[in-house]
């Protein structure tokens, strides 16, 4: 039942794991997600360069995307994976040759082709109103033509756990027509995500043993436990996974080929990847987030902005002295990175290790800050968020720290003058050094209008700031039962080039809060700039054809 070459290939490859990525087909089921011709050739591309064996590329013989996607892959082959084209075995009373849809696996001009046939009784003969033995052979005869086609072909035994646990003799016979017509995988599949990892390892084993042949698995993820049993699979001799990019797929999803990589390769040594694509785990999932519209999930594993955040400080001081105390793999390996909270739950390790991060010296002040965002918190103010703003606590608190500049007052009016439609005016009055700048700006609304009056005030000292732009404003009510009375938290996200922080406002009044928010982010950018040795200082214009409208008072 299994050639002598393929008994070799197995024993030349145990410690090799075959990954099966399917987030063009079976990812592209979970509700929500739908992506364009475009988006799946990105994701194709994206999958490559991280050469992933097997990419299956959709079901050719289904919709018009699929059929033109595999056209383009035809014309801009991969260079390292295998495209795999999806479809199942011929219908019942039909000859394979006469299928359309296994002509339309040809068609798609792979060199893999990957077919689902019925391994259950009760599908067998409820859904598709055969008889056992005539799925036999539908199995047979849809494997033995694809082969003489030439294609690689994976043979994809859906709820094959159901079939084995219902009637084991049956499941083993299905197994074995698909490998005695030549299939070259028989993917144990656990369509319905209701197995345990013991099942899945008693199942595997004995199949091994009954029916020699390349095994892979096909794990949904139901119970929680796709990527669990996935790697059940794995130790009882499957050397194939199949699943997805972060999980995607219909209900639950599918097993996480993000999850399974590292754990495959670092936890258990099996080759699967290579270390350099390893190092690109976290672009690559957070990519494809991306490319599917979808928001990345900050607690997924190895590759989530909050896969290795440390807030507690007992975790913190811990983490300090010996990083693998509270972290099971190095972040680099999987390309995150380690990030320390701010919190009232902080201890000064915290502040200690976030100094040392943005390149801060605390030495002597860690207590000082500590205790400074911690009453503040009590506030209403939060920093998990907003790293900008206890990056500038620190730096105030450093000797000799002089602030670049100080709001003396601001005012803002909302106004709509003829029913012609809302407007804002921002006026602000700003001390630089030994000088006060008084300036007014219109905007769109007050946030902006204040945005641009406190721009306009320093750019005759700071002309840097023209290059800082306000990326995200975010705003959240932190008692609502108070309704108007409520107090608000501001969160902004300012950017310049590559460089991003976040910096926070909390004040009964929005207005307010924003402004706090909108100073931090300028002052922390200008005293980065100090800090990096580029000094700011004045300039004889400032590049803004609004600057002569400035009113300079001499303090």
């Amino acid at each position: 039942m299994q050639s002598k070459s393929m008994q070799n290939d197995r024993t030349s490859q145990q410690n090799f794991v075959y990954l099966y990525d399917t987030t063009l087909r079976d990812g592209a089921q979970r509700k929500g997600l739908s992506f364009s011709l475009d988006d799946k050739v990105k994701v194709a591309k994206l999958l490559d360069g991280f050469r992933v064996p097997y990419i299956e590329g959709g079901w050719p013989g289904s919709n018009p995307k699929d059929a033109e996607f595999f056209r383009q892959m035809r014309a801009n082959p991969l260079k390292h994976s295998t495209v795999v084209a999806f479809g199942c075995t011929r219908k019942v009373g039909v000859r394979a040759e006469e299928d359309a849809n296994l002509t339309a696996l040809l068609d798609a001009g792979t060199k893999a082709a990957a077919i689902v046939g019925k391994t259950w009784s009760l599908h067998v003969e409820e859904v598709l109103k055969t008889d056992l033995e005539e799925n036999l052979r539908m199995i047979a005869d849809s494997v033995r033509f694809l082969k003489q086609h030439g294609k690689e072909v994976i043979f994809d035994a859906e709820h094959f756990f159901d079939s084995f646990m219902a009637a084991p003799e049956y499941a083993v016979k299905v197994a074995g027509a698909a490998v005695e017509a030549g299939a070259d995988w028989v993917v144990l599949c656990d369509t319905n995500g209701r197995c345990m990892p013991s099942d899945v390892t008693r199942v595997v084993t004995s199949m091994m043993q009954a029916v020699p042949a390349r095994y892979g698995v096909h794990c949904h993820n139901d119970m929680e436990l796709a990527v669990a049993n996935s790697i059940a699979a794995v130790e009882a001799g499957a050397r194939q996974v199949q699943g997805t990019v972060n999980g995607y797929g219909e209900r639950c999803g599918n097993a996480n080929l993000v999850s399974l990589m590292p754990t495959l390769k670092l936890k258990m040594g099996y080759d699967c990847v290579r270390e350099a694509d390893l190092k690109k785990l976290t672009e690559l999932s957070r990519t494809v987030s991306e490319i599917a519209n979808l928001n990345p999930d900050p607690c997924a594993a190895y590759v989530g902005s909050s896969a290795f955040a440390h807030k507690a400080g007992l975790h913190v001081a811990a983490v300090e002295r010996v990083a693998h105390s509270y972290e099971h793999v190095d972040p680099a390996l999987v390309g995150n990175r380690r990030q320390v909270i701010v919190s009232e739950l902080s201890g000064r390790g915290n502040i200690r290790m976030l100094a040392n991060e943005v390149g801060v010296g605390v030495v002597g002040t860690e207590a000082n800050v500590l205790a400074k965002v911690k009453e503040m918190e009590g506030n209403g103010y939060q920093f998990e968020n907003a790293e900008g703003t206890v990056e500038l606590l620190m730096r105030r608190a450093a000797p000799g720290y002089v602030a670049p500049f100080e709001i003396v007052d601001m005012m803002v009016v909302v106004s709509d003058r003829n029913r012609s439609g809302t407007s804002a005016e921002a006026m602000v009055k700003v001390k630089v050094g030994d000088e006060k700048f008084h300036t007014a700006s219109e905007g769109r609304g007050p946030v902006h209008a204040l945005d641009l009056a406190l721009r306009k005030a320093l750019a005759p000292s700071y002309p840097q700031i023209e290059d800082v732009r306000l990326a995200d404003y975010k705003v959240r009510i932190l008692d609502p039962d108070q309704a108007t009375d409520a107090m608000t938290r501001v969160i902004i996200e300012a950017t310049s080039g590559d460089d991003r922080w976040w910096t926070v406002g909390c004040s009964q009044n929005i207005i307010d809060a924003s402004c706090q928010a909108l100073a931090d982010s300028l002052e922390l950018y200008l005293a980065r700039l100090t800090a990096s040795g580029a000094q700011p200082g004045n300039s004889e214009t400032c590049g803004d054809e609004d600057c002569p409208s400035v009113k300079v008072e001499v303090a």
